[in-house]
Parts: C-alpha cells; sequence; structure tokens
C-alpha cells in the first residue's frame, strides 16, 4: 500500500508500480487504517510519506504496527532525515527510509530485497504494496 495526502503522487505511483506489484493506495493514515482492516492479509510492504495532514506517516506506522504485525513499514520523505526518523530506524519502527524523488529502482529493491519468497518482481500476483 502507498500512502500519500496528494492524489497525483498516488497515481503516479500505482501507474509506476502496478506492472510489478499489486498496488493499493490510501490518502491519510486514518484511510490506511481503514483499509488495513479490510486488507491487511493481502499486504506484505506499506510506503508512507512522511508528511501529511492530521496523521504524520510516522505516527500512522506506529499506530499501525500495534494492530498489524506482519506488514513492514517504509517512509518516503522529500525532507532531510531528522532525528525523529533516525529514532525510528534504529528501533526497527520503520525498515527503510526513501527519498523523494524515489527512484523505481531503489523502492522495487527495497521491497523485494528481503528473504520474502512470496516476493517475486515477475509475478505481479505475489506480492502486494
Amino acid at each position: 500500500m502507498f500512502v500519500d495526502d496528494e492524489p497525483i503522487n498516488l497515481l503516479l505511483f500505482e501507474k509506476r508500480f502496478e506492472e510489478d506489484f499489486k498496488i493499493l493506495t490510501a490518502s491519510s493514515g486514518m484511510e490506511t487504517l481503514e483499509k488495513l482492516e479490510i486488507h491487511a492479509q493481502e499486504l506484505e510492504v506499506i510506503i508512507s510519506d512522511m508528511r501529511m495532514p492530521s496523521m504524520s506517516g510516522l505516527e500512522f506506522i506506529k499506530t499501525a504496527r500495534k494492530r498489524f504485525t506482519g506488514i513492514r513499514y517504509f517512509i518516503l520523505t522529500g525532507y532531510s532525515y531528522d532525528k525523529e526518523l533516525e529514532n525510528a530506524l534504529q528501533d526497527q519502527v520503520i525498515e527503510r527510509l526513501l527519498k523523494k524523488p524515489y527512484d523505481y529502482e531503489t523502492i522495487k529493491d527495497a521491497v523485494v530485497r528481503y528473504d520474502n519468497p512470496k516476493i517475486s518482481i515477475s509475478n505481479k500476483t505475489d506480492a502486494n504494496i
């Protein structure tokens, strides 16, 4: 699942990765939490923008991890890394910190690099973002 409060970013991400992965999108942390109630068992990775109104990406991830533990969480940010994000990485709240503008190969590698036999870039039905 890809989470971003800017509709154009959701559309671009979905179009860029739809041939490789099944993609769900959400425009806020709250919407993502609602979708997780339905789709959590299908999801492997959530990539969330850091800066969003109402609930930051990190706030969303901290909330989601309490209930949805089998998912890997990444933050995507266009801003410089700060102490909060460094701590989130160190404390393993997030598995990866990705920079905007994102690079397709970097995102793809981040998703598939873990030893998870369910994720294969060659078969889009195997991985759910």
